[in-house]
């Protein structure tokens, strides 16, 4: 009997480095972690963009009109563009009898980054009459420097549309698209032609 329990010892004692080695070069167990796809937008994060409900309470809150009214615009949008770098949320004044312009100021917000001042103007053409004044919450995509957004933003052709009474259309200039959000432009919207020319300072001259 005493001979069994050392030879048993004895593999035990044995055995025992090679089970540690074998161990220690064993590979990793494969990570069973399941991964997500990212529904971010080309040109940034999500860390760095903003999410399709902090936009739907920003215009609800900011133009003051029910979330349905702004999800159904601001669904529309992010189902073709994706998720926005920065949103500016201003006030305009327009006014035309057949030539008119446009005049704003607002503040630009992105993430990590404090708020930035900017105005905007610039001239419209077409069957245009009259003049209104209203907030604009818009939305910008590719926009990953503050500062370039001091340029000239023509309007895109046929893009004007009206969601839930919100009046929506697109400007684009080097690769960056803005697509401003307008309550209570009736008819106008699609009325006119023009561009918006954002800058530091408020500048009488529209051109």
């Amino acid at each position: 009997m005493d001979r069994r329990k050392l030879i048993v010892t004895g593999l035990v004692a044995l055995g025992a480095p090679a089970i540690a080695r074998a161990q220690a070069e064993a590979p990793p167990p494969p990570n069973t972690q399941p991964s997500y796809p990212s529904n971010g937008p080309t040109g940034g994060g999500a860390s760095n963009t903003y999410s399709q409900d902090e936009i739907v309470t920003g215009v609800s809150d900011f133009l003051g009109v029910t979330a349905e009214a702004a999800g159904a615009a601001v669904e529309r949008l992010f189902a073709k563009n994706g998720r926005p770098t920065a949103y500016i949320a201003g006030e305009e004044g327009s006014g035309a009898f057949v030539l008119g312009a446009r005049y704003g100021r607002g503040l630009l917000y992105m993430k990590d980054k404090p708020p930035m001042e900017v105005f905007w103007q610039g001239p419209s053409a077409g069957w245009d009459f009259g003049g209104n004044a209203s907030r604009v919450f818009t939305l910008c995509y590719n926009l990953q420097v503050p500062e370039t957004i001091f340029q000239r933003f023509p309007g895109v052709e046929g893009t004007a549309y009206l969601v839930g009474g919100l009046g929506v259309n697109y400007q684009r200039a080097n690769d960056i698209t803005l697509a401003p959000i307008r309550a209570g432009v009736g008819l106008r919207l699609g009325a006119n032609v023009g561009y918006l020319s954002y800058s530091r300072k408020r500048h009488a001259w529209p051109f």
